[in-house]
């Protein structure tokens, strides 16, 4: 992770791979206008989608590597690190991108709602999967996206325009994702779901500042297991323990918290930690690397 692309807006992936840059706040990239082009590893202060039938293969999402399906949508949110470390080779690349900014979306419910796909999650290591029919009509309202902003200026209307193409693309998305999970073990999945959930809704109220990080304990008394019977179940969900998924994804919020500026003794504070020392140690042991070395890439 040496050289990382900072992705502050849209257009600065939309300059790198040398696209039209169209608007402030959107970039609608046809890669098969600017291919070859050089691979990147980023760290995401927007939104962003990536539409294409074939991905290059080993890249980055947070600190795993995988390998994406081919004909599939890769999801990233802002605070997350994902591509592959430009090596000086120019790659042909077909297919889509399409980025945005938050601010697209500040102060509206739907700006709150998108938090809730979960396709966008470090968690969900997958991409999603489309179907001819589907990779055609999102791809469409892609085309109808970029004449769009060719043709009309910046103004509000355009945004809400805007918006609308982009809430309809990630129900698509959503559509995918319900469908993949669907086809996974009902019980683990639907526990899994409803634990995630837990987490997501625990630091979003805020219960953090008076109850600490979550423990395995209190999360199974709101899901209303017993806590044997709710770790046995995380476990044949994930292969780990449900302290381990906790803490992963404490250390995901702490790393969206670094990348936004907090120091990490502000960070181990917003998430609940009592003293800094066990931030760092639950960070390095889920890393391996500190929190202070995380913030300095």
């Amino acid at each position: 992770m040496k050289n990382i692309l900072q992705l502050s807006n849209p257009n600065v992936y939309a300059s790198f791979v040398q696209a039209p840059v169209l608007h402030p706040l959107v970039s609608v990239i046809h890669y098969d206008e600017v291919s070859p082009i050089h691979t990147s590893l980023n760290n995401y202060g927007v939104y962003a989608l990536f539409i294409q039938p074939e991905f290059p293969r080993h890249l980055t999402y947070g600190m795993k590597m995988f390998d994406v399906s081919d004909g599939s949508i890769l999801a990233l949110a802002p605070g997350q690190v994902g591509g592959k470390e430009d090596n000086g080779e120019l790659v042909p690349v077909k297919g889509w991108a399409l980025l945005w900014s938050p601010e697209l979306f500040q102060g509206t419910d739907w700006g709150k709602r998108i938090q809730e796909y979960r396709f966008f999650s470090y968690f969900y290591m997958d991409s999603l999967r489309m179907t001819a029919t589907e990779w055609g009509r999102i791809t469409q309202l892609l085309v109808q996206m970029r004449h769009e902003l060719r043709e009309n200026e910046d103004t509000p209307a355009l945004r809400a325009v805007l918006q609308g193409y982009i809430r309809l693309i990630l129900e698509y998305c959503n559509r995918i994702y319900l469908r993949q999970i669907s086809a996974e073990d009902k019980d683990s999945s639907d526990i899994l779901k409803r634990f995630h959930q837990l987490l997501i809704n625990y630091y979003a109220d805020g219960m953090q500042q008076e109850g600490g990080v979550p423990s395995v304990k209190y999360c199974a008394s709101q899901l209303a297991y017993s806590p044997r019977y709710f770790g046995d179940m995380i476990h044949k969900s994930t292969g780990g323990t449900a302290i381990g998924y906790i803490h992963s994804f404490v250390v995901e919020k702490g790393k969206e918290l670094l990348m936004q500026g907090y120091n990490v003794s502000e960070t181990a504070h917003l998430l609940g930690f009592e003293y800094v020392h066990h931030f760092n140690r639950i960070f390095k042991k889920v890393t391996r690397i500190t929190p202070l070395e995380y913030r300095g890439r």
